[in-house]
């Protein structure tokens, strides 16, 4: 690159670039992988315009933008995203947040705040979960609550407990590495079991995006052939282990809406309650009760 290259400069060329390599975000991309390379805030890239890029910053960001070229999803590269106001670390052990799972995260924190004065403890476990922002949302937002943290994978356990540090709530969470509840203590039960599990048909997964089939741990996203197989096997577990009137919340595809509320009603003591939908009307939490 030519020694007048600005920061301006950089992020035209950079959105220009990422567009031609299939980008829907590309100034977005442009402009987070700058300030990762510069050591900035986002917002401090407009007011540095004019300011010229040094041979040090212009071969980092060049990497960076490279290895976003070749379909690395940006989160990954700079290593965090922020999901619920708040930044967590992300690595390729865990999926990289998506707004959907706020929809989990709001009903969970209403149920808590809904309960009489005198339940002032709430025991929750989060089944599957990941980078921890679940677990880690809960904690932060419902002080009273005491959250069992899941996971099969012990590599995203260590990113989940080290969001959980973080974020200063880590003495709030037991992190325990199992097959849904196979390593829980037996007599454990919860008011809430809550779960971002694992959706995806094999069918669906074959269609997605190259970046998130190369690059985000198939393992957290995909369910058997119907992308109903870890739900099946987790809803007779929750109910085993709720208390009596505690809930199972589990997020969905909105295509599986139908299945998922038939496979909560076969099980016996659940009670299935409406699904929570998105602001665009679609289905993307599904509740059943213990009576």
């Amino acid at each position: 690159m030519a020694e007048d290259w600005t920061i301006g400069r950089l992020l035209q060329w950079t959105t220009d670039y990422l567009k031609q390599h299939g980008s829907e975000s590309a100034r977005l991309e442009a402009e987070v992988l700058l300030a990762h390379a510069r050591g900035c805030q986002r917002v401090e890239l407009y007011t540095s315009f004019e300011e010229s890029a040094d041979e040090e910053l212009r071969t980092s960001f060049r990497a960076l933008v490279k290895r976003r070229a070749e379909g690395v999803p940006v989160a990954y590269l700079v290593g965090h995203r922020e999901f619920f106001s708040l930044d967590f670390r992300v690595t390729p052990a865990v999926l990289i947040p998506r707004p959907e799972t706020e929809f989990l995260v709001m009903t969970l924190l209403d149920l808590i705040r809904a309960r009489p004065r005198e339940q002032q403890g709430v025991d929750v476990a989060d089944v599957g979960t990941g980078s921890g922002i679940v677990a880690i949302c809960l904690a932060k937002h419902a002080r009273q609550a005491r959250v069992t943290a899941i996971d099969s994978s012990a590599a995203a356990l260590a990113v989940a407990r080290e969001n959980a540090e973080r974020h200063g709530v880590a003495e709030q969470i037991e992190f325990v590495e199992s097959d849904l509840f196979a390593r829980v203590a037996e007599d454990c039960r919860f008011d809430f079991v809550a779960s971002n599990p694992p959706y995806v048909s094999e069918d669906e997964y074959a269609k997605l995006a190259p970046e998130v089939r190369q690059h985000e741990p198939a393992a957290a996203l995909v369910a058997g052939p119907a992308g109903t197989s870890v739900i099946e096997r987790l809803l007779p577990q929750a109910a085993e282990r709720l208390r009596p009137g505690g809930s199972v919340l589990l997020e969905i595809s909105p295509m599986l809406q139908q299945r998922v509320e038939e496979l909560a009603a076969a099980e016996a003591g659940l009670h299935v309650l409406p699904t929570v939908k998105d602001l665009a009307g679609l289905a993307r939490v599904v509740q059943a009760r213990r009576t």
